[in-house]
């Protein structure tokens, strides 16, 4: 059996994360990882590849970064989960309150879905509702009922709670006040993302925020990709917007597993012990979700990415990588076809087809011939160890690849991939 077919007969989905799964990839691409360092990742056959996936955005200085791993090396030697809290977790609990403005208090766990159903939790128990509103177009939330009744695939979770999820769009602003209209008094909370590729328009984030206050409703805003990469205290800052509540994960440790629910005292203490005759609320209760080595890289992260400059990096990068990939698509004359947008320190590629459609044949093919020049690119994040020799690599990659789109353009996209489209992970069949 292949490395495929191994981790299939073992792994439901191939992997832990379903945009790790082979429906997500070229059928070029390696099929399993053996090691990395840097910007780089290597396969068992010692085939060497650029990555533009950085473990689905967990790392943002580089892999083995060597500072961090040290750092969580030394926690774990201290015994790395101990039977009562640990210096190390509260220190790493004082200094992520210290560094963003809206945290008075922290919860941590290890994965985002984890800390996203907490605040939904929470956002319940403060308001006394059931119903919660999410942004339509930021595609995950949580692997948990709430959310993933909401999508494509709700097999498995309970009709009653699918009911209790309720869609808005990001940008307008009526298409969550009549939400609010449609449930008076009902609805526990807003969450969204601050920005994906779109920007926020017409003070859209301070908008969503007084519309809840308005009606009584919790202002949520999961930080998983923002925090740690649009600004080192949250796109939260960036965008000049408190949260009552917000969530972080993703970055915070460069790789290691970290998330954090952050917010409001009054909301938060909710979940606490100290509050007598209070009724209690029961939060987030992990036994490794305030494990040592974690905390330890993520002290390690925080002093790192102040004494690097690596938020900085990562929109200087990526602008001279945006605008290098779209300039080889105009001198090849398919700037309507490909096309890089969003944020330089969180940029994404679009691809269509000859007809102007949006593509996922035709993004099959540019991440199989960017394989092909041994860049692993199925979305495009950055690192801080992405540098000038990177940057050449990959537009030189780029250049080949899209001179392969632009044939595969004229002459039909079926003559050029070497195996079936990649499929979207929200669909309801295999």
């Amino acid at each position: 059996m292949n490395y495929s077919q191994r981790l299939n007969r073992v792994i439901p989905g191939g992997g832990h994360t379903y945009s790790r799964g082979d429906d997500q990839y070229p059928s070029n691409a390696p099929h399993i990882l053996q090691r990395a360092k840097g910007a780089y990742v290597w396969d068992p056959d010692g085939n060497r590849y650029l990555d533009y996936g950085m473990a689905l955005r967990a790392v943002t200085i580089g892999y083995g970064y060597e500072p961090v791993v040290m750092a969580a090396m030394e926690q774990a030697l201290y015994g790395n989960n101990l039977t009562r809290a640990s210096i190390v977790e509260l220190e790493a609990a004082e200094a992520f309150c210290n560094l963003i403005p809206s945290v008075e208090m922290v919860k941590f766990g290890k994965n985002g879905s984890t800390v996203t159903t907490a605040a939904v939790k929470l956002a319940r128990s403060y308001t006394g509702r059931s119903l919660v509103a999410i942004c339509a177009q930021h595609p995950f939330f949580s692997y948990d009922d709430w959310f993933i009744g909401a999508t494509a695939l709700p097999k498995g979770v309970p009709e009653a709670f699918q009911e209790l999820t309720k869609k808005f769009s990001y940008n307008d602003i009526t298409s969550l006040s009549a939400l609010f209209a449609e449930n008076p008094g009902q609805i526990a909370c807003v969450i969204l993302e601050p920005a994906a590729a779109v920007p926020p328009k017409d003070g859209f984030l301070q908008k969503v925020r007084d519309l809840c206050h308005l009606n009584g409703a919790v202002f949520i805003l999961d930080e998983m990709i923002t925090g740690f990469r649009f600004h080192l205290q949250g796109a939260q800052v960036l965008f000049d917007v408190q949260p009552d509540l917000c969530t972080f994960g993703k970055g915070m440790a460069n790789g290691f597993s970290v998330a954090a629910l952050a917010g409001k005292r009054e909301i938060m203490e909710l979940g606490g012990i100290k509050q007598d005759g209070m009724e209690r609320t029961f939060l987030v209760s992990t036994t490794h979700g305030a494990e040592m080595c974690g905390m330890g890289a993520l002290l390690k992260t925080i002093q790192c990415y102040k004494e690097l400059g690596v938020v900085e990096h990562l929109w200087a990068y990526g602008e001279k990588l945006v605008n290098g990939m779209n300039d080889v698509a105009r001198e090849l004359g398919i700037e309507s076809a490909f096309q890089v947008e969003g944020y330089p320190c969180s940029p994404n590629y679009v691809t269509r087809d000859a007809k102007g459609e949006v593509s996922l044949e035709f993004r099959t093919l540019f991440h199989q011939e960017m394989i092909r020049n041994k860049v692993l690119i199925p979305w495009m994040a950055l690192c801080y160890q992405h540098g000038n020799e990177e940057l050449d690599l990959t537009l030189t990659a780029v250049r080949a690849s899209l001179q392969v789109y632009r044939k595969a353009l004229e002459d039909g996209v079926g003559g050029y991939l070497e195996g079936r489209a990649i499929r979207p992970v929200f669909r309801r069949y295999n």
